[in-house]
Parts: structure tokens; C-alpha cells; sequence
């Protein structure tokens, strides 16, 4: 893999500028994504402002990659079985450095939510590696690698929740081979009202659900739901936005997993949502709401519905995060 056109370091020199550099530790915030958003199956997603994870990526002299600290969920120690260490190794190969990193996961999304969790994961090792080493790696490179650790747990490689996470705000993946990211506009009103029921559906299973074949007339709305939404972004059309986010192909099928969904979906637009649909491969559900007084409105829908299930759910509020996985400060 070529790097990055637009800068003149190569992996060696980036190195090299790196040994020189005081900044031996970075942590990050790697956000949930929702990815699919409704008509966009596989290839769009967008990026939540206060919902995430915590990492910290730190330059070692001992080569390779090492996970050596986890909190929040039991996960894999061994950086070959786990999503950060996957993609931080796919990385890792493509660099000429004599020296390692070591991971430590602060886990706040639940992994099987339905919003990112592997993909926050993957992003934030490779994030974390490339700004230690001055960023020689532009952001498509990296979602290249962080998409090696998603595919792990997909079981194939899709960029709906990694390229939020890199880009911020919406995206478009136009191809994964090859790779081509577009970055889409997020209306200044837009909010996020996401209900994550406390099940587990794994992405691999959700995926069997589908049908191989789709009627043609299913497809001709698919494809118009999915322009539509594009070009309500682009033109801040929030009426658009709402009757775009209809998901004739996937939704059907994967809904009958989430308890709940039609009667939330439902109820959220009656009370003035946008439009409603199943985050990723579920259980969560997301609204696109105009104004943060709208998604508070939507939240309290979902907490009544949910509330009385017997089910344990959390709900987020959240602006549309353009920026994505960044640098913090303890």
C-alpha cells in the first residue's frame, strides 16, 4: 500500500520523526456509528457525538502489537482474535519500524448493540498508531485497515460503520475494492435518538436472515430511497429525510428480531420523528429528528414503549459527531 499522496513521509522517516517526538502515549475517543440507516444497506452510516469508546495507544520498544488492558466486557487479550489488534496488525505489516504498541480498550459500547461497537475498536488502534507516528496514513488507508478487523466479526468487509468513525458525519462507501469513501453533508439540525435494547444479535447471524434474491420493484424503491436521502442531505430537506428512510429489503426481515420495533418505529413518527429504522444489524433503533427538543420527544416515546417490556435498554441523544474518532484529554 502506497502512502499517502499528499504527504511527503514515508513510513521510515515517519518513524524516525516519531523516535524524536516527546509524545510516546495518545488516548482517544472512538464514537458508535449507525451504520446501514434504513435504505442504505452496506454503505452508508454516520457518526454519534457522545456515545463511544476510550483507548490509549502507546509506543513501546518491544516490536509488534500487544492488548494489554480491557475494560467494560470480556474480550480477547491476543491481538490476532481481537478487532483492535486486527486492524492495528494489518497496520502494523505495512510499516518499517523497529519498535511496538501496546492497546489498552476502555469498552463503553456494548459489542452485538447495533452501533459500532467492532468498528470503534478497529478504528481507534489504527487512529491512535497513526497519529504516534505523524500520520503518514491518509484516512482511507485507514479505514482499509481498520475494515480487515471489522470483517473478523462480519465475516466480510463493509466500511458503513468504519468510515463514519474515521470521517465523521455521513458517508457514502461507494466501493471497498477498490475503497472509495464519500463524505456527505449533516443538516445543522439534524439530532440522533438511538434506543439500544440489552440484547445481543450478532452481525454474522443477522446476516443469514436475508434473502439472496430481491423482487425488482423492491429494488427500483430501495435505490430511489437511497438517492433521495443523499440529495436531503445535500439540501437540508428534513421532509426528505424522513420519507427516504424506508428500508424495503433488509428491515423486514431483521426487525422480527428486535422486540418492539414496529410498534417504537410507529410511534416516534406519530410523535414527530423524521423517520425511524434498525441501527446496523440491530437491536438497536435509531430516529433522525429535527432539533434536539424533537429527539428528547423521541426519546421519551421510546422510554414508554420500552419501559413496560421488561426489557433493559439505555437511550441516546446525539448531534451527528462530523469529526469522528479524535484525540482527548484525561
Amino acid at each position: 500500500m502506497e502512502l499517502h499522496k499528499e504527504s511527503s513521509i514515508s513510513c521510515s522517516s515517519a518513524a524516525e520523526k516519531y523516535l524524536i517526538d516527546s509524545m510516546n502515549e495518545i488516548k482517544l475517543f472512538s464514537p458508535a456509528t449507525v451504520a446501514n440507516v434504513s435504505c442504505g444497506f452496506d454503505v452508508m452510516g454516520f457518526c454519534l457525538d457522545n456515545v463511544g469508546d476510550e483507548m490509549v495507544i502507546r509506543k513501546v520498544d518491544q516490536k509488534g502489537i500487544r492488548i494489554t488492558h480491557i475494560e467494560g466486557f470480556d474480550l480477547p487479550y491476543e491481538a490476532e482474535l481481537n478487532v483492535a489488534g486486527i486492524s492495528a496488525l494489518a497496520m502494523y505489516d505495512a510499516l518499517d519500524i523497529d519498535f511496538g504498541f501496546e492497546i489498552e480498550i476502555y469498552k463503553k459500547i456494548k459489542p452485538g448493540s447495533g452501533i459500532g461497537s467492532s468498528a470503534a475498536s478497529a478504528v481507534g488502534s489504527v487512529f491512535g498508531m497513526n497519529e504516534l507516528l505523524n500520520r503518514p496514513f491518509n484516512k482511507t488507508q485507514l479505514t482499509e485497515f481498520a475494515m480487515k478487523g471489522e470483517s473478523f466479526i462480519s465475516k466480510c468487509e463493509h466500511a458503513d460503520n468504519i468510515g463514519p468513525a474515521i470521517f465523521g458525519g455521513f458517508v457514502l462507501a461507494k466501493s471497498v475494492a477498490p475503497l472509495h469513501i464519500l463524505e456527505l453533508p449533516s443538516p445543522k439540525d439534524l439530532y440522533a435518538t438511538i434506543i439500544h435494547p440489552q440484547i445481543e444479535i450478532k452481525t454474522s447471524e443477522s446476516r443469514g436472515l436475508l434473502p439472496n434474491k430481491v423482487p425488482l420493484k423492491n429494488a427500483i424503491t430501495q435505490w430511489a430511497n437511497l438517492g433521495s436521502l443523499i440529495h436531503a442531505l445535500h439540501t437540508s430537506n428534513y421532509q426528505l429525510i424522513g420519507s427516504a428512510l424506508n428500508d424495503v429489503i433488509v428491515e423486514p426481515y431483521r426487525s422480527k428480531l428486535i422486540p418492539h420495533f414496529n410498534e417504537v418505529k410507529n410511534a416516534v413518527i406519530k410523535n414527530g420523528a423524521l423517520g425511524a429504522g434498525i441501527s446496523g444489524s440491530g437491536p438497536s433503533i435509531f430516529s433522525l429528528n429535527k432539533g434536539l427538543k424533537q429527539a428528547e420527544t423521541t426519546k421519551k416515546v421510546m422510554h414508554d414503549i420500552y419501559g413496560n417490556s421488561g426489557i433493559n435498554f439505555d437511550i441516546h441523544v446525539s448531534k451527528i459527531n462530523t469529526k469522528g474518532v479524535k484525540i482527548i484529554n484525561d
